[in-house]
């Protein structure tokens, strides 16, 4: 799967993530191909887990949307752009929207990392936002991700640092996460 890390400190935030790709048993690394698992979509950047097809689906999909649409300032307009996205993955690209049988909403079937210089979003498979105030970390090295981060947030300086050294921690431990890690930092407003 993979280690998506962000970051929030200093006034800046900070995506990370690893480049490994897997199908079932067999590892496509960095060198194979391009894997970047982080886009740029006006002034966001976004980062994911789950299954590869979802990657040029989500930036195209966001692609579609128009510009005064494509809102992501707030935990609110996240969730708005979110919402109004979900049909069209379903219309045009053809998302799959069941779970379980019991699902209470109509699932995206992705987990996202958007950041902004308005901050650190996450958004789940049922739209559901939240907006993080230090770090957040997504995939299967998540838990070592978040270990790291939160053993070394306070003696770390800069938001960069911490998010690799996130994304580094998965990559050491998580066998579906590797490097060469990427980075992107972006100043917050005010």
């Amino acid at each position: 799967m993979t280690t998506v890390a962000v970051v929030r400190k200093g006034g800046q935030v900070a995506i990370a993530a690893d480049t490994l790709v897997t199908f079932g048993d067999t590892r496509l690394a960095h060198g194979y191909e391009a894997n970047d698992k982080l886009f740029r979509v006006g002034d966001s950047w976004f980062g994911m887990s789950g299954t590869t097809a979802h990657f040029p689906v989500l930036r195209k999909a966001l692609g579609t949307l128009p510009t005064d649409e494509m809102k992501l300032g707030s935990r609110d307009e996240v969730f708005d752009t979110f919402l109004k996205l979900h049909p069209k993955l379903k219309d045009q690209f053809f998302l799959n929207t069941k779970e379980e049988d019991a699902d209470p909403y109509e699932s995206s079937q992705f987990t996202v990392l958007v950041v902004n210089a308005t901050g650190v979003y996450g958004v789940y498979s049922y739209r559901e936002v939240f907006e993080f105030d230090r770090f957040w970390a997504i995939g299967s090295g998540r838990a070592f991700a978040l270990g790291a981060m939160y053993a070394d947030y306070e003696r770390l300086k800069t938001a960069r640092e911490i998010a690799e050294l996130g994304v580094r921690a998965g990559c050491e431990f998580d066998k579906n996460s590797c490097g060469p890690v990427k980075v992107h930092t972006l100043k917050l407003k005010g």
